[in-house]
């Protein structure tokens, strides 16, 4: 029996996480010296690749010097934040990872905070050392005043530092000794972190907090978290106890498989510390308490994670499209969809509406909801989705409206900073710090509401001209602050069904920017661009030439159309407004009015007057 090691890896999105951990399992021997391994090997998701972050959290393990240790890659994104608070129960400590230049970030903060609350003492390592813009002893200063300001304990400020280039694999502890590998980083885990078996522990009944959910096509619902005492085997009769002290179920444990390299291997007997994934369960989830049956119910506390602060609508697709490009349409399959996310990411809600014909989903934020809807609409899904809302709440004292808020960090060449002041003054944005950042550049500190930034990031990409750095955090709730002005145009929408042509459309192009091209479908109510003016406008995009038996030269030249404006699922969400939708299709994300016809949506209109 090897002597184990629970360790995570945590950081601010882009720092490195992952690509520590590819050459962790590298330089320990986990993978064969032939053996072609991809990059970011821990990123197994499609979308997880395609974006280059890391959504769920994962789990692994290495060996080092017979010392197994599992190694858990955690997302930076704070919209995951999470799987963060998750899987930090079980571990023993933590790496916090910190890139060189940037320094610590909002959700290096965040992170920090879970790790610190319930005890844990990380190992800080200094990453990108290798950058030309590095500045470590001002980011180690940095780090030291975020854990002074985050109320660390003694023992925690006293923590270990590290300098590496984790995609060049090596860890030093002093930046003047032979740069080779990872052992100084490996060592330092060997000696910081505790020992996760304990033989006290080991004596008592079997006990263990489930702290993540998957589905599994062969053994069915998979359930992973760290045995809190006693020892589990195969064929042994558990039962699932939830947060009240409720008994959920009680069943046998069909599969017990534990992490080697990047692989679950099954095995029969496991032990105190070791972190697992089992099988044999159906009813049991995420907070659950698994022990041995008979007795008291046994409970161990998970704490309750940061609300959902932004929720959009979803309901079955009902255009004059639907059901031509997708397998899955009815609105009872897109709720049970929905409902099975539920039960494995809880930072995730969803709750029925009142006419039972749409549902409420809350999430984190656009990119939690945005990878949410991307990875159904290619299962098949076919669905109608309103604009992003945030969630308010009401105080029970004061009975005011509450809002959630966030704390906003802007990176930005000096040019640009007075239009980004400007920009997050106008959404309700209270600056509260502004300091030089590297050569030419400023960073910005502002607190302001979640519904100023919904659409907000494309804008200030586009007024940074693509140079700016943007990052948020949730800070808590506030008063409501108020209304403020959203999108300045209107829309041009479709008066008929069919296919759109290019005669039609190049008589659009002056009325404004257009979203679709010659030959795509379009139905009526459809929104085919955005209006040079603030009110929507129908348009007829199936306006074709009227052909006569008269020519004359240059008369017939070849159209040609500018090229349209196409928008990415999170784009389209937050672009419309909220009387709009946006259809989202295996294959196509089209926007529209939410009532398609154009009496309905003006005698709509006059009722809301």
């Amino acid at each position: 029996m090897f002597s184990i090691r629970n360790i995570a890896i945590i950081a601010h999105v882009d720092h490195g996480k992952t690509t520590l951990i590819d050459a962790m399992l590298g330089q320990s021997g986990t993978f064969r010296s032939n053996q072609n391994v991809v990059e970011r090997v821990m990123d197994s998701n499609d979308l997880e690749r395609e974006r280059g972050i890391t959504i769920l959290a994962k789990c692994t393990s290495l060996i080092w010097r017979d010392v197994k240790i599992n190694v858990v890659d955690t997302p930076g994104h704070a919209d995951f934040g999470g799987e963060v608070e998750r899987i930090l129960s079980m571990v023993d400590s933590a790496v916090l990872l910190i890139d060189a230049a940037e320094g610590p970030l909002p959700q290096t903060k965040f992170v920090l905070m879970k790790a610190l609350k319930i005890g844990l003492c990380p190992i800080v390592v200094i990453n990108k050392i290798d950058r030309s813009d590095e500045r470590h002893q001002d980011v180690l200063n940095e780090v030291f005043d975020l854990f002074v300001a985050l109320e660390a304990s003694d023992k925690q400020l006293d923590f270990p530092v590290l300098y590496a280039s984790g995609r060049n694999g090596w860890a030093v502890d002093e930046l003047t000794d032979e740069r080779k590998d990872l052992s100084p980083l490996f060592d330092r885990i060997l000696q910081h972190v505790p020992e996760a078996i304990a033989e006290e522990k080991n004596k008592l009944p079997f006990s263990m907090l489930v702290t993540t959910r998957e589905y599994d096509p062969y053994l069915g619902r998979v359930l992973t978290g760290r045995i809190a005492s006693g020892e589990l085997s195969t064929n042994a009769f558990v039962q699932a106890v939830n947060q009240a002290g409720e008994v959920v179920e009680t069943g046998r444990i069909a599969k017990i498989l534990t992490f080697h390299g990047i692989e679950r291997i099954p095995t029969d007997l496991v032990q105190t510390g070791e972190i697992i994934a089992i099988a044999g369960l159906e009813k049991a989830t995420v907070a659950d308490t698994l022990s041995t049956p008979g007795g008291a119910a046994v409970v161990i506390p998970a704490d309750p994670l940061d609300p959902p602060k932004l929720s959009i609508t979803i309901s079955a697709n009902d255009s004059p499209l639907a059901g031509r490009e997708g397998t899955k349409v009815t609105f009872r399959v897109i709720v049970d969809r929905l409902l099975r996310e539920a039960e494995g990411n809880i930072a995730i809600s969803v709750t029925m509406s009142e006419n039972k014909d749409n549902v409420v989903v809350a999430g984190r934020g656009e990119l939690q909801l945005g990878v949410l809807i991307e990875t159904m609409r290619r299962e098949g899904f076919e669905m109608s989705i309103s604009r992003p809302k945030v969630v308010f709440r009401n105080d029970q004292e004061t009975k005011a409206v509450l809002e959630p808020f966030e704390e906003i960090f802007v990176d930005v060449d000096d040019e640009f900073s007075g239009t980004v002041v400007e920009m997050l003054g106008n959404r309700r944005a209270e600056m509260t710090d502004m300091r030089p950042y590297g050569t030419g550049r400023t960073r910005i500190t502002f607190i302001g509401p979640s519904r100023g930034l919904v659409g907000f990031h494309n804008q200030f990409l586009t007024e940074t001209r693509g140079t700016g750095v943007l990052n948020h955090v949730f800070c808590g709730y506030k008063p409501y602050t108020g209304s403020f002005e959203g999108r300045r145009n209107g829309v041009l929408i479709s008066t008929d069904q069919g296919v759109a042509v290019a005669y039609g459309l190049f008589n659009l192009e002056p009325r404004g920017q257009l979203f679709i091209q010659a030959g795509d479908q379009v139905y009526e109510g459809m929104i085919i661009g955005e209006h040079t003016r603030p009110n929507d406008l129908t348009v007829n995009p199936l306006r074709a030439k009227q052909l006569t038996n008269i020519r004359a030269a240059g008369k017939d030249d070849a159209i040609k159309l500018r090229p349209p404006r196409l928008m990415t699922l999170e784009q389209a969400l937050t672009y419309i407004q909220d009387d709009e939708r946006v259809e989202v299709t295996p294959k196509t994300i089209r926007l529209r009015k939410a009532v398609l016809d154009p009496n309905d949506r003006k005698r709509a209109a006059r009722q809301e007057l």
